[in-house]
This record gives C-alpha cells, structure tokens and sequence, in this order.
C-alpha cells in the first residue's frame, strides 16, 4: 500500500519568504494525502537548486520571488528545465501583477487569505493540468477586460464583439451559461452560441483554456460578425 501511494504523490516546492507562513503551509501540507513535500525555501536560488536535485510536479510560489538579477522565478525555472505548473499564492489584489504572473505561464492564482483545505484543492487540479484562479481574481481581471480601451468601432476589423466581449465577462466571473444570459438579455442557448464563437476564435475547447487565452491577452483578431 505505501509504495502505491508514493507512485501516486505529488510532489511540490514551497517557494515563500515569510519564514512562519511557510513553515506552518509546508506542516499542513505534508500531513495531506497524495501530497509529498519535495522542499521548501525563500528564495529562487534555493528554489532553482532544489529543482536540480529532486523530481517536482508542482511548484507554489509567492508573486514576488526573483532570482539575484531581478528574473522571475518561473522564467528562471523554465530555463533550469523545470516544465511543471506553478501556483502562485498570492497575498495582494494588483490586477496587473497578477494578469502577468499568468502570462509568464503559471496555472494558477491562489490567495493567501482562503482556506487550507481550499489550497489543497487548488494544488490537486492544477497539479492534474487545470488552472486555478481564485474567484475574486477573476472578477477583478474580468473587470479590467471590461474597463481596458477598445478598439475604434469603425475599424473592420476587431478582436471580439460586444456580445462576445460580455459572455467573455461572464465566463471570468465564473458564471453559467444561463447566468451569462439572463444578465446581458440574452437566451441560455445564444450564449451557448457565443461561447463556442469564442472557443474557435481562440483556438481552444475548453472554458478553462479560454480564460487562460483572455487573462494572457492572446486572443486572436477577427472579423467582426455584422
């Protein structure tokens, strides 16, 4: 039974500078099943030297660790080899710091103030390649879409559409289809609609994929529909 659940664990890196936050999360972490602590620190350094020595499937990371130069950790990471997911544990709301984190690449954006059991949670799906982002992040990056300068409306050629850029909305806010629909007037089935729109003009299948897409800002132009 041990060695079946050693196959099965997941083995994580706490990266965190808060010296007491970090040792009661690697303490409670360590005692969760199917999760196995394969290091903890406060620094990139110690961080990037871990991951030469020891397998890692995932990596929670605090928003501001850099390494000496001012790099990021994940692109420092990256470069070391490291091809697994981060999660960022994150204590503050900076829509901009944490949009970026995303497009840097990491998977997911968990905040500090939530519960344990909530983070074990997280760390299980992004672990499995889902992403995790906090729902008050994604009100605050879906308020941002929404506020960002548009387009010039008579230029042929946009990024979305009104209605796509409001269910686009509605899906950072983690709403339903029908939620979606009752708040901007339209039917369960129109949205369904748009949503799928909104995976071709993204290339992806997937809501998940679609607002990493969106947060990362890479969605592609296209005509719009008159």
């Amino acid at each position: 039974m041990q060695e079946q659940t050693a196959a099965n664990q997941i083995r994580l890196v706490i990266v965190e500078e808060q010296v007491l936050f970090r040792a009661s999360l690697a303490r409670f972490l360590s005692t969760q099943p199917g999760l196995e602590l394969a290091g903890e620190c406060g620094t990139a350094a110690e961080a990037l030297e871990i991951l030469n020595g020891a397998a890692v499937d995932i990596i929670l990371s605090d928003l501001d660790v850099r390494t000496e130069s001012g790099d990021d950790l994940i692109s420092a990471a990256r470069t070391a080899g490291y091809q697994g997911p981060f999660l960022i544990v994150a204590g503050s709301l900076d829509a901009r710091e944490l949009s970026a984190v995303i497009k840097l690449g990491a998977s997911g954006i968990f905040l500090k103030s939530e519960s344990l059991n909530r983070l074990v949670q997280a760390i299980m799906l992004v672990a499995s390649g889902a992403v995790w982002v906090d729902q008050k992040v994604m009100q605050l990056l879906a308020d941002r879409l929404v506020d960002r300068p548009q387009p010039d409306r008579r230029s042929p050629r946009r990024v979305l559409t009104d209605r796509e850029e409001k269910v686009l909305a509605g899906i950072l806010k983690g709403l339903t289809n029908r939620k979606i629909g009752h708040n901007i007037g339209l039917s369960e089935g129109t949205v369904k609609g748009i949503v799928q729109q909104l995976f071709r003009k993204a290339r992806v299948r997937k809501r998940s994929q679609l607002v990493r897409v969106a947060i990362e800002g890479s969605l592609p132009s296209a005509t719009v529909s008159r």
